[in-house]
């Protein structure tokens, strides 16, 4: 075979950041990052045990690695007051301050939400829900250029989910979050940095062990596969939208055919 290796190291050497690192889908990133040679996988939460626990985890997975590219930085996104210097305070930390740029920024945060009826919705519940999943990745991407190296071998990519697609009822406070625009506008904005979205099914993480084994088969048999994402399947699609340096403004569906049934 020819040693001009040209597709799979295509992170090698590569600045990765991942908000929302140390759980689910974002620690599957993290893992495919690291496995596909970026130099150095960035792990950023609100919490500091979580992000220990991240760590030592990655460690014991991949023993071999070199301690140095895994690096972790805490940062709170639900902080409304300070949520504007919270994301600058983290991209200045973990970039040295501007000298040493990142390749790509991946967001994969999340936090619990409270689903209020539509009925009774406030502007005050209304806004708690979109703080983290809608509000921060504008913030992030507010500040993302004086951080990123620049250029169409960058890119931002923000996580979205099926409900956007096709929401059940009682969800309106959900599928209101509008990142499906938002990607484009921002793949406009921060061209010619790449701007894309995932938008994963539903995926088996820590947030769904509390679910009864009958409510686990019938989300599997709303599906085309017969069974829900693993975090692993939906980790190749952050892989494609960091590698292909001509996709922008995309969302990318990962749902194991839901919106088909």
């Amino acid at each position: 075979m020819s040693r001009n290796v040209k597709y799979t190291t295509k992170l090698h050497s590569k600045r990765i950041l991942i908000l929302g690192g140390t759980s689910g889908i974002g620690y599957a990133v993290a893992e495919a990052c690291l496995e596909h040679g970026a130099s150095t996988v960035i792990l950023s939460s609100s919490s500091a045990p979580r992000l220990a626990d991240a760590v030592l985890r990655l460690r014991e997975s991949y023993p071999d690695l070199d301690p140095s590219r895994i690096v972790v930085h805490p940062c709170d996104l639900a902080d409304k007051e300070h949520l504007d210097a919270n994301v600058e305070k983290l991209l200045d930390a973990v970039t040295r301050g501007g000298t040493v740029k990142l390749d790509h920024v991946v967001f994969t945060a999340g936090d619990a939400r409270s689903l209020g009826s539509l009925s009774e919705v406030t502007v005050e519940e209304f806004e708690v829900n979109q703080i983290v999943r809608g509000i921060a990745p504008i913030i992030v991407a507010k500040h993302l250029p004086r951080y990123l190296k620049g250029g169409p071998d960058c890119s931002y990519t923000l996580t979205g989910g099926f409900i956007f697609s096709k929401p059940p009822p009682g969800f309106s406070l959900v599928a209101a979050s509008g990142l499906e625009g938002l990607t484009r506008g921002l793949a406009v904005d921060m061209a010619p940095v790449r701007v894309n979205l995932v938008s994963p099914g539903v995926v088996r993480t820590e947030a769904l062990r509390g679910l009864r084994e009958e409510v686990m088969r019938g989300l599997e048999k709303e599906t085309t596969t017969g069974r829900v994402g693993r975090p692993e399947d939906v980790a190749e699609a952050y892989l494609y939208l960091m590698r292909d340096g001509f996709v922008t403004g995309s969302i990318l569906q990962t749902n194991g055919g839901r919106l088909l049934v």
